[in-house]
């Protein structure tokens, strides 16, 4: 096993236990307790972990970005909650934009009985989801490729979205905040979201109910740059009267 892979899979493992002993983690992957220590000082090192006495706890800080193959194993259910209702809104000839989160992931498999839709991503994970669909027009974005994302950013990856004009684009993000707006942890995922929603007519943020009043690092945009929302559960009746008041659809 790649020593990549075995630090996703304890930070898999952090997701669902918020803590790991370094003696458990030897035995589990059949390595020295040194390995060990090199992982979780490695992960440390990239924000992710904190190192305890014996082992390490996950960082829950907001502003973190943590791998795909980790965040693609967060709040499933959630995910495929949203994927459902979008996939309800979505009809045959849509062209679309997805992000390259990992909720658009579960939107992209929900949506794959749909018929001649086009979908421009900048997701390398949902362009290997679609490949195999047949009829679709399926454009990647190009662009410079985030490490640990499996997503496509920069200057060239926004030029190639703002060339388009779609019916909608559906985003997700780090936090959702009245004042601060909808927040991310990357300002060059949060400048291709951005770019996303302005070639759209209709504009979808699709984000699990822990992501209400939160705020990450850089601001993607504001409540008005939205003309939905998609959740997993019934928002808190503070944000269905914004939501509301904002002419923005709530969708749960």
């Amino acid at each position: 096993m790649l020593a990549i892979e075995r630090r996703n899979l304890i930070m898999e493992k952090l997701q669902s236990e918020r803590r790991v002993v370094v003696s458990e983690l030897s035995r589990l992957f059949n390595v020295s307790e040194e390995t060990i220590r090199r992982d979780l000082e490695k992960l440390e090192n990239d924000g992710l972990v904190t190192k305890s006495y014996g082992g390490a706890i996950i960082n829950e800080n907001n502003n973190i970005d943590l791998p795909f193959n980790v965040r693609k194993n967060r709040n499933v259910t959630g995910k495929q909650r949203i994927a459902e209702l979008m996939a309800a809104r979505i009809k045959d000839g849509d062209h679309i934009m997805l992000d390259a989160s990992s909720t658009a992931v579960f939107i992209a498999k929900a949506i794959k009985s749909k018929k001649n839709l086009t979908v421009i991503t900048n997701s390398i994970e949902i362009l290997i989801e679609l490949a195999d669909v047949e009829d679709w027009h399926i454009l990647s974005t190009g662009g410079i490729v985030k490490e640990g994302s499996l997503a496509l950013v920069g200057p060239h990856t926004d030029k190639m979205l703002a060339s388009f004009h779609v019916d909608m684009a559906v985003i997700s993000c780090k936090g959702l905040d009245v004042e601060k707006g909808f927040t991310d942890s990357n300002e060059m995922h949060a400048e291709t979201k951005k770019t996303m929603l302005e070639s759209a007519e209709e504009k979808i943020l699709a984000i699990d109910s822990s992501k209400f009043d939160k705020i990450s690092f850089t601001r993607i945009g504001d409540l008005k740059d939205l003309t939905m929302v998609v959740t997993d559960e019934k928002p808190d009746e503070k944000w269905l009267q914004i939501l509301n008041a904002a002419g923005i659809e709530c969708v749960f």
